[in-house]
């Protein structure tokens, strides 16, 4: 699969439109993730407003790049759930196949962690609104790239070991 050795983070995106067949594409990727006891604990807020990517960019001293995506999706966690322990992994795992799918897509994007840090996640949450029953996760600003971001080769054989 090389779409996993071809993903890399992209913070620059071109004044481009992303279509909404791609943004639908990325959400059915995302819930194609594995979830522990498929609890499938996921919400996804999709921004394209501006002022609102804006403001989203200011919730994290990470985040300047929201400004200049043409979307931003936000993965949220529901609270009560069965397993809630995992439901930060079930996140993860959403968020890793979405930007596999951007890159699938010809987009680029970059994951920008929020949780588990208290003060982002409530910037976060003031921003869209998100009701309390609702935990956010990430923001992932997504866009048409720039310039292309090849990947590193990150394999170090070090760090593997066999029994």
């Amino acid at each position: 699969m090389n779409t996993i050795f071809n993903r890399s983070s992209i913070r620059k995106y071109q004044n481009k439109e992303v279509e909404a067949a791609k943004i639908e594409q990325l959400l059915k990727a995302a819930m194609a993730a594995p979830s522990a006891g498929n609890q499938q604990p996921w919400e996804f807020f999709v921004i394209k407003n501006k002022a609102t990517l804006a403001a989203l960019a200011d919730c994290s001293p990470y985040g300047g790049c929201i400004k200049d995506a043409a979307v931003a999706i936000v993965p949220a966690y529901r609270k009560e759930i069965m397993m809630p322990d995992f439901a930060v992994i079930d996140l993860s795992n959403a968020t890793q196949n979405i930007l596999l799918e951007v890159t699938e897509l010809g987009l680029g994007a970059v994951w920008i962690g929020i949780a588990p840090l208290a003060d982002r996640m409530e910037n976060v949450r003031k921003v869209l609104q998100i009701p309390d029953q609702l935990e956010p996760f990430a923001i992932i600003p997504i866009g048409y790239p720039i310039e292309p971001a090849p990947q590193s080769d990150r394999y170090d054989a070090t760090r593997v070991h066999f029994e």
